[in-house]
């Protein structure tokens, strides 16, 4: 590399420019391609697959951008590491956005036909599908395009059609006629965590039954009195003493004339409301139930799209709601409805359409859920049990499979896997299995299709050949080692993955689970449409670049935490990136040609360059430990302080005194250090941003085509250097103390005023005499003294560091009362140390329990905060006699 290619770096940090052609070049190299015949130790992520619906949110560049930092990661550490993507059909979702379509052009799926339908919603898919691979790219996600899978692929499709059957051959999955969660809008079944509870503002409608002989009435209430028109029963607690007579009797429902009888059941709260309940066994699950157990009818009174059907009387065609108010005014004219009452309660609305939810009886198929729970929550008491990041989810996941129902994963629409189950024509018998029958012609197969979250439940291990258990893809990359998502998702996808990979494949389908929260609005709130607040991280990259929304992201909370987004945290990140830009390209612009096998670290190093190089080992140690950990959050403060204050502030400065000096074998040492600590600090950093980070290492003397495949950082022991990192700690102190009396009293650096040390031993002073070209260069003295004997001047302003005192006469400029003031204050700080930490080692039990360094080091505080301490008191009553 010559010098004129290493000065190639733009004086200013564009982001887009760096970022524009980046991702490709990374394609081209097929750097993100899994290595099956590497040999290398396999590590693997499967995606988890985003909606062929539209654009990706905040919440999907979050979740994949912790994806990619693992795999990154793992592949610098020599992982065979792959990183599956893929995208899911999302059923109800993408059916009701192509339905909107069509409406827009004033046609329905039924114009069309199912197979018409079908065309149209393959070409939203593959619009929307590139749609989303561009995000990915934007973002810069290592994906490995090769192994891309959809969830209606042919694999897959077959991996469905097999765990169907298998189901079905078990009795783990039957057909049958429930009540199920009705959504009336996109008129199909929703699984029990497709049902979002809001709390709205309803009310208790209170009637009299009257009785069929004519002795009196029975109470009841409801909060939908419309489905009375399909009340089959009221049920009274069988001890409650005040209706026993009446039980066997009959009451006349009113508007119906219909006779219906008092049933006995233990369903009953006594305490509850009057005590008796009217039993609806089409439109509720509990009185489905109750109507079981009584042999009562099942009186539907309601359409798929939520009217009022024909059994409804008068009412029949009425909006379900629209018929509430025409009910309740009629059973008011009636003297029938006595009392409403105002009262809010939860109600269950789709999470695909917003609708109300309406409990209804419909045939559906079922998954038989508690055999497949109970071998799911076995697993977690076995040594290769899923691990939840944070703990504390394994439990919220534990708890809804202990208290789990049975499953319906039947739904009424047109795009999915089709139920593979087929009807005789003229005997109604069921075949179900993996082929249709021979005779085709005989029989008709299921309109319905499956709940979309059955497919995505064989995701990790449908993706790998499943169910070819001999497919080498397989066999190498099952189970997957890490699954990334939101706690919002636990029930809806993560358990049902446990649980079929259990019983398809006898393994857990994932080592980890790192559970992360949800993107907020700077406010707290959720963000959504309907509020306005939303962000798209599009947008974000197109501003400030991908690299800065990314760690952003990454570092912007700990795990399982909601995350707030902050366009003022985002440009932080951007200055950060700047700041870094700047500092490589100061440190290119000296390199004078320097190349990688000119590096040499081997000859007489500076203080600052033994500091930065221990600083730089013991941030690369850390950056492993916490990633390992998850906690990314950690990761970035750590690569934060070490790359703005520690680099850029600090060891940049010192290296200008010999770069810009005569010593030529200093001007190499200091250059080799450069492109050391750059080098890898640029590959601790890439994970979180790949775009600057391979562009600058592109600059910098290095092995190898691409940082992507960069041999990740690992600490050079040799390089630590424990003593000298405690001489520059010192060095710095005293730096910034001088700088501290200056700000106080308006002193600039470019005022050059005498500057005292007293060192408190022959060893400290050595080490500041030593190295007292960084005192002179950034504290700007006039005259520099140190030794072990240096008197306080007179009306000077002092401070204190470990192992020195400093002085500054400044004659005109100290107030003698403010300065005694201000050390009273530092005295009240050293004092408060002194306290806490004697108050740690007058405690036994952290004095036995501790490990011995933890003690040790408390007890060097202690006596460095008791000599700070000292140094000041000494230096108040000095100023005291003045």
């Amino acid at each position: 590399m010559t010098e004129k290619e290493q000065l190639e770096m733009p004086t200013k940090y564009d982001p887009q420019t760096i970022e524009r052609d980046r991702y490709e070049w990374w394609l081209k190299g097929e750097y993100f391609k899994a290595q099956p015949e590497s040999g290398k130790e396999p590590y693997t992520i499967v995606i988890p697959p985003p909606n062929v619906t539209g654009r990706l949110h905040l919440g999907h560049a979050w979740d994949t951008t912790l994806q990619d930092i693992l795999t990154r990661m793992k592949r610098m550490q020599g992982y065979d590491a792959l990183w599956l993507p893929g995208m899911d059909h999302a059923g109800i979702a993408t059916q009701a956005k192509v339905e909107e379509k069509l409406r827009a052009n004033g046609q329905t799926r039924y114009d069309l036909g199912r197979e018409k339908f079908l065309e149209e919603t393959w070409k939203w898919k593959d619009e929307y599908a590139g749609h989303i691979r561009e995000q990915w790219s934007k973002l810069g996600l290592g994906l490995d395009y090769s192994r891309e899978r959809f969830t209606l692929d042919e694999g897959l499709s077959r991996a469905v059609r097999e765990v169907f059957v298998k189901l079905y051959k078990k009795d783990l999955i039957y057909r049958g006629e429930y009540i199920i969660n009705w959504d009336p809008a996109t008129k199909t079944a929703l699984s029990d965590i497709e049902v979002i509870h809001k709390d709205v503002a309803g009310a208790f409608y209170h009637m009299r039954y009257p009785l069929t002989d004519g002795t009196g009435s029975i109470e009841i209430a409801t909060t939908r009195p419309e489905t009375m028109l399909g009340d089959t029963a009221v049920a009274v607690h069988p001890e409650d003493e005040r209706y026993q007579h009446l039980i066997g009797k009959t009451v006349k429902l009113p508007i119906v004339g219909r006779e219906i009888p008092i049933v006995a059941d233990d369903y009953v709260e006594m305490d509850f409301g009057s005590g008796a309940v009217k039993i609806t066994p089409a439109h509720d699950p509990n009185d489905f139930e109750v109507g079981n157990r009584h042999d009562l009818p099942r009186v539907l009174v309601m359409n798929e799209d939520g009217s009022m059907n024909k059994l409804a009387g008068k009412y029949e065609g009425m909006d379900r709601f629209e018929c509430r108010k025409a009910i309740v005014k009629d059973l008011q004219d009636m003297d029938v409805l006595f009392k409403i009452e105002e009262h809010n309660h939860s109600v269950g609305h789709s999470e695909r359409s917003g609708a109300v939810v309406e409990p209804y009886l419909s045939t559906q198929w079922f998954v038989k859920m508690q055999p497949l729970a109970e071998k799911a929550i076995e697993l977690q008491k076995a040594e290769g049990k899923v691990t939840f990041v944070p703990e504390r989810f394994e439990k919220t996941y534990l708890t809804w499979m202990e208290n789990i129902h049975d499953w319906c994963i039947s739904r009424q629409l047109w795009w999915g896997h089709r139920i593979p189950a087929w009807y005789h024509n003229e005997t109604g018998e069921v075949y179900v299995g993996e082929e249709a029958p021979v005779d085709i012609e005989n029989w008709h197969q299921e309109e319905d299709v499956l709940d979309t979250w059955f497919s995505s439940a064989l995701w990790p291990f449908s993706t790998m050949g499943w169910p070819d258990t001999e497919d080498p893809e397989f066999k190498r990359y099952y189970p997957t080692d890490a699954l990334v998502t939101g706690y919002d998702i636990i029930f809806f996808w993560v358990s049902r993955m446990i649980f079929q990979g259990i019983e398809f494949t006898d393994q857990r389908p994932f080592k980890d689970v790192l559970i992360h929260g949800l993107v907020r609005a700077e406010d707290g709130r959720k963000m959504s449409k309907s509020l306005g607040n939303g962000v798209d991280p599009m947008d974000v990259i197109d501003q400030y670049g991908a690299d800065a929304l990314r760690y952003f992201l990454a570092t912007g909370s700990s795990p399982g935490q909601d995350l707030r987004y902050s366009t003022e945290k985002v440009e932080a990140i951007w200055n950060f990136a700047n700041k870094i830009w700047n500092a490589s390209r100061f440190a290119l612009m000296n390199m004078e040609g320097l190349k990688y096998e000119e590096i040499d670290l081997s000859g007489e190093r500076s203080v600052a360059d033994d500091w930065i190089l221990t600083r730089l080992n013991e941030t690369i140690d850390s950056v492993t430990k916490l990633s390992d950990r998850y906690e990314f959050g950690e990761v970035g403060r750590a690569l934060y302080n070490f790359i703005w204050d520690d680099f850029c502030d600090w060891y940049i400065e010192m290296a200008k005194l010999p770069l810009y000096g005569e010593n030529e074998k200093a001007k190499h040492m200091t250059r080799s250090v450069l492109a050391y600590v750059l080098d890898n600090t640029m590959r601790l950093l890439h994970p979180l941003m790949p775009f600057i980070t391979e562009e600058i290492w592109q600059n910098l003397p290095h092995e190898g085509e691409s940082i992507t495949v960069a041999a990740w950082p690992v600490a050079d022991a040799s390089l630590t250097n424990v003593e000298r990192s405690t001489h520059m700690k010192l060095l710095t102190d005293v730096i910034k103390a001088v700088r501290t009396i200056r700000a106080e009293v308006n002193t600039p650096m470019s005022r050059q005023v005498p500057l005292y040390i007293a060192a408190k031993d022959e060893a400290t002073a050595a080490v500041l005499k030593a190295n007292s070209q960084y005192i002179e260069k950034f504290c700007n003295p006039e005259t520099l003294e140190i030794g072990v004997d240096v008197q306080a001047p007179g009306k000077s302003m002092s401070a204190v560091v470990t192992g020195a005192e400093l002085f500054m006469p400044l004659e005109g400029l100290l107030n003698i009362d403010e300065e005694i003031a201000r050390l009273g204050k530092e005295l009240d700080k050293w004092a408060g140390e002194v306290k806490r930490v004697q108050g740690k080692l007058s405690n036994e039990r952290f004095v036995s329990k501790a490990p011995q360094s933890v003690v040790d080091e408390e007890r060097a505080k202690e006596q460095d905060y008791l000599e700070k301490q000292a140094a000041v008191q000494r230096r108040i009553e000095e100023l005291k006699e003045i």
